[in-house]
């Protein structure tokens, strides 16, 4: 039975690959790509090919001659599936255009989530996306709501206000908190959350018992929970070790498909030995993933509390009030003192590692390149003068502010990762970036079996980008600024980028939601 399966999956692969070629010159296409050098992740695929898309649909990937009303001459260029975003906090049009110019044809918030996430789901729907979209279930808004009884909101701006209430934050749960806690996350999986999103850094006191309750509510579910560890210390006790090792220990207990975010921040310099805790852990059998993004600087709340108490400097490695920059600035003591007292929700860059330094890139390459892993931005809103600009807004002003992996994670991650150093090659740098992600998703969310492939009877997310050119341009001084070498990007089939050019007059995403509901 075996051989008879391998038999099969091998015909399949072959017409997959071939686009069916005996039949390819005879079928109609409504755009063709020609020339380019087609990657597939899943399958191996490596080389020039022609793809003709049908509506949504890749309908054939052949070597034959194919022709359609429209052509996308892709010669010299790479033919990719289209990224996929774990990890997209800006989830506004603006944001979503200025990730679709680096190369993403899917954001998903998959940390923080949303709540109430059927709110999400409709707004976006109504307002219509360049790029496909999702979101799991905020268990930190779970917890504001339940314990501070009041309604949660779906918007980001919500969650950032509730920074200087430090109960939530702090405090356990009551037996009732909890119950409603857990009925209110099981809310937003009814109405199609991707997972539960666990912010536990934000919450560092609260109970492990009400984590381990939360993991199996979502194991129970077949869903994964995206969890972003409850320290940020290399010092013990209450160290990122120790977070870690709570996430693999909430897996072996409940089963949970247990996804790590943010590897790199959270580990600072203790990357290798956390590494090898996942590794390990990833070998008995557990289901553990990570994703890193490829800066030595984080982006949150300045208020939050993993830079509060009198030993944070040295609990993270000797940063201070100097690692932070708001607006391009970094920050003095007297001024990182007056935004925690008085702004406590002010966005603010961290930068954990400094990258100038060869051994703190090389901390920061342990968890980009840890095998199996994805690349996830971590990107967010664009704001002016503090305030999301408009959804109409585009381009986005020079001066408006983000992290720059908000516009760059992709781009710097091929420039830096495959083309300068070679640290990668180009066929897995691809599969980090698509493949993986949708494999990660894939169990919990049937709809990601056929994103992050470029093969016959998948979706129609593809990126064509110049690998000799494709590089990010955002920097903390200048962040808005787009990524080059992404030719062309399609979004389930409708063209959306066009020579580098972003057409706005097109809003081709469509919604991603769990199984459940």
């Amino acid at each position: 039975m075996k051989r008879f399966a391998q038999v099969t999956y091998a015909a399949v692969l072959a017409v997959a690959i071939s686009g069916t070629a005996a039949t390819a010159t005879a079928e109609s296409y409504d755009l063709v790509i020609l020339g380019g050098r087609v990657i597939d992740p899943e399958t191996g695929l490596d080389g020039p090919r022609n793809v003709g898309l049908n509506g949504g649909t890749i309908a054939a990937v052949t070597s034959d001659d194919i022709t359609a009303p429209r052509v996308i001459d892709a010669e010299g260029l790479v033919v990719s599936p289209g990224f996929i975003d774990m990890h997209a906090h800006g989830q506004r049009i603006p944001a979503a255009r200025m990730q679709a110019l680096d190369g993403v044809t899917t954001g998903l918030e998959l940390e923080s989530g949303v709540l109430p996430v059927a709110d999400y789901y409709e707004k976006r729907e109504q307002q219509g996306r360049p790029i496909n979209y999702g979101a799991s279930v905020n268990w930190a808004a779970a917890r504001i709501a339940a314990m501070l009884d009041i309604e949660p909101s779906s918007e980001p701006d919500w969650f950032f206000s509730k920074f200087s209430i430090r109960h939530w934050q702090e405090e356990l749960a009551s037996p009732e908190e909890l119950e409603s806690i857990l009925s209110l996350i099981q809310q937003g999986i009814d109405e199609g959350g991707l997972g539960v999103g666990i912010l536990l850094g934000y919450a560092p006191d609260s109970g492990r018992k009400e984590y381990y309750a939360v993991s199996r509510l979502a194991a129970n579910a077949g869903l994964p929970t995206y969890t972003h560890a409850r320290y940020l210390s290399m010092i013990e006790p209450e160290s990122s070790f120790e977070g870690m090792a709570e996430i693999v220990n909430a897996a072996a207990a409940t089963g949970v498909h247990a996804h790590v975010v943010h590897m790199n921040s959270i580990s600072l310099r203790d990357s290798g030995l956390i590494g090898q805790m996942f590794a390990g852990a990833q070998k008995q059998g557990l289901r553990i993933t990570t994703e890193a993004y490829p800066y030595g600087a984080g982006s949150t709340g300045i208020g939050a509390a993993m830079f509060r108490g009198p030993d944070w400097r040295e609990r993270t490695g000797g940063m201070t009030a100097h690692s932070f920059d708001v607006g391009g600035k970094r920050l003095t003591e007297k001024e990182f003192a007056d935004l925690q007292r008085d702004k406590p929700g002010t966005e603010t860059i961290m930068h954990f590692l400094e990258l100038s330094n060869p051994e703190d890139q090389a901390f920061l390459d342990t968890s980009v390149l840890f095998p199996g892993g994805v690349i996830a931005s971590d990107g967010g809103t664009w704001l002016m003068d503090g305030e999301a600009i408009s959804q109409d807004t585009w381009p986005v002003p020079d001066n408006a502010w983000s992290h720059p992996r908000s516009a760059g994670t992709y781009g710097r991650f091929l420039r830096h990762y495959v083309r300068d150093s070679g640290q990668v090659t180009l066929l897995e740098a691809i599969g980090r970036i698509s493949y993986r992600p949708a494999k990660i998703l894939q169990d919990a969310v049937p709809q990601m079996k056929k994103k992050g492939r470029l093969q016959v009877g998948a979706d129609a997310d593809i990126v064509i980008f110049d690998p000799e050119t494709v590089s990010d341009r955002a920097t903390y001084e200048k962040p808005a600024q787009a990524s080059v070498g992404f030719r062309h990007v399609i979004v389930n089939g409708v063209p959306l980028v066009t020579d580098g050019v972003l057409d706005t007059s097109v809003l081709p995403g469509k919604a991603i939601r769990n199984a459940v509901k």
